[in-house]
């Protein structure tokens, strides 16, 4: 497995190699059928709208997105949740007043809470308990339970085996399975990606099971990469997902030296830097844009390509702000749907909250170890699957390119999903907590 620290070369290296193992599979073809012409085997999505600098290709994109030190933006979420760092301390004075103690219940409990005319007997006095997790992403291998990996739902389903009821362990054992509770939760999150208020649920017949039983039994699994915020129990009609109305997602992407503060810089691809500015990460992500071009364009055609290697956080805020109050159809920047949800209401989203800004990574306070970053905050009553880390790097692409203020809007009559970026890596992202009350702007982390 490739760590984060080896990503920037090794996704070079495997974009060459993947370049050069198409050509000679194409050669091969015409080779034995003459009558076959050669065609590319990747072409870049037509834009009608006109932008300042030339935008980056998918494999340019890509390329840019990886070739980061993510392993800062990894170790700041293993202290968030680990209860070493808080969002106060990340965010400042750019957020409304953010509580220190982040293991404070969510103010939106109150619609939960069991009254003496709602216990009922029978089957129908299960005890149904709301659990608040927070867990790493970069120690699981996504929320899913799936054969042979590490998953987060695995791990809990596992600790809440000791209070499945006797019938339904019975039942378990006459199927040869092993003892294990059933959770269901707000949202799947992938391979990498934090939970830091996840939200999900667990429901049993055994009336002597008590909340803090649960938060004891979950604790003790993984300390240090998985942690229970809180566990109350609510009514049977509770559903993590269903009940909720809205998800709120935040996504750390790490800023270079001057990345942020100076103008945007150009690179002329004829091996040759434009800008003697940049710094030493800089040099190593142009180097792997230039390789990522396709050798099939002549030296002509490469001299007058000009293509942005920075961007500005305040115009990836205006972009994600046009967003705001809008019912759209987010189809564009969604991945892995099924052809079903292609068209109609399954894709529209409606945002209340879009914004990005610039904040200060603490790394090391000891040594005094700091990182700039970019932090955006998306809230919205749905996500697609991979709509955020779709549309962080499409923003982040256009904001590059110098893009209309309307990019984003303009994209959702695109007719191919290739006019939006590849997903942006999933280490960056977390999500961070999820209502079931109406959205309160007061709760907005960035202004």
């Amino acid at each position: 497995m490739i760590s984060a620290y080896q990503r920037p070369r090794a996704v070079a290296a495997e974009l060459q190699s993947q370049i050069t193992r198409r050509k000679f599979v194409s050669s091969m073809e015409i080779t034995a059928n003459p009558k076959i012409t050669q065609t590319k085997e990747y072409f870049q999505y037509n834009h009608t709208d006109s932008c300042k600098f030339s935008r980056w290709t998918s494999r340019e994109s890509y390329v840019f997105m990886y070739a980061r030190p993510w392993e800062k933006v990894v170790n700041f979420y293993s202290n968030v949740v680990n209860g070493h760092t808080t969002l106060h301390q990340l965010f400042g004075a750019k957020t409304h007043r953010i509580p220190d103690n982040t293991s404070i219940e969510p103010s939106d409990e109150s619609d939960f809470v069991i009254t003496p005319s709602q216990k009922r007997a029978g089957r129908w006095a299960r005890m149904n308990f709301k659990i608040i997790l927070s867990y790493h992403g970069g120690s699981f291998d996504g929320w899913q339970k799936q054969p042979g990996l590490n998953t987060v739902q695995e791990v809990i389903e596992k600790s809440l085996g000791k209070f499945v009821d006797e019938r339904k362990a019975g039942l378990l054992k006459d199927k040869g399975l092993p003892l294990e509770g059933n959770v269901v939760v707000a949202g799947r999150t992938d391979k990498g990606v934090t939970g830091f208020q996840q939200v999900c649920s667990f429901y049993t017949w055994r009336e002597d099971v008590r909340p803090q039983d649960i938060e004891e039994a979950i604790n003790c699994t993984l300390p240090g990469k998985l942690r229970v915020i809180s566990v109350a129990q609510v009514p049977r009609t509770f559903h993590p997902n269903f009940s909720a109305k809205w998800r709120r997602y935040l996504y750390i992407f790490p800023l270079n030296a001057g990345e942020a503060d100076e103008e945007d810089a150009t690179i002329v691809y004829d091996g040759k830097t434009s800008d003697q500015k940049n710094n030493g990460n800089d040099i190593i992500i142009q180097g792997n844009l230039e390789s990522a071009v396709d050798d099939e364009k002549d030296d002509s055609e490469r001299e007058s390509i000009k293509k942005p290697t920075k961007f500005k956080v305040s115009k990836v805020n205006t972009l994600l702000q046009q967003l705001e109050g809008k019912l759209l159809s987010y189809k564009m920047f969604a991945r892995d749907t099924k052809p079903a949800r292609n068209t109609g209401p399954p894709t529209e989203c409606f945002f209340f909250h879009a914004r990005a800004t610039q904040v200060t990574l603490t790394i090391d306070t000891k040594k005094g170890e700091y990182s700039e970053a970019m932090c955006i905050e998306l809230v919205a009553n749905r996500f697609l699957r991979k709509m955020v880390r779709v549309l962080v790097a499409t923003s982040i692409r256009e904001a590059a390119a110098g893009a209309d203020d309307d990019a984003l809007i303009k994209l959702m009559d695109a007719t191919c999903r290739r006019a939006t970026a590849p997903p942006a890596p999933p280490d960056g992202l977390c999500l961070f907590d999820v209502g079931y009350n109406d959205f309160d702007s007061q709760t907005c982390l960035i202004l």
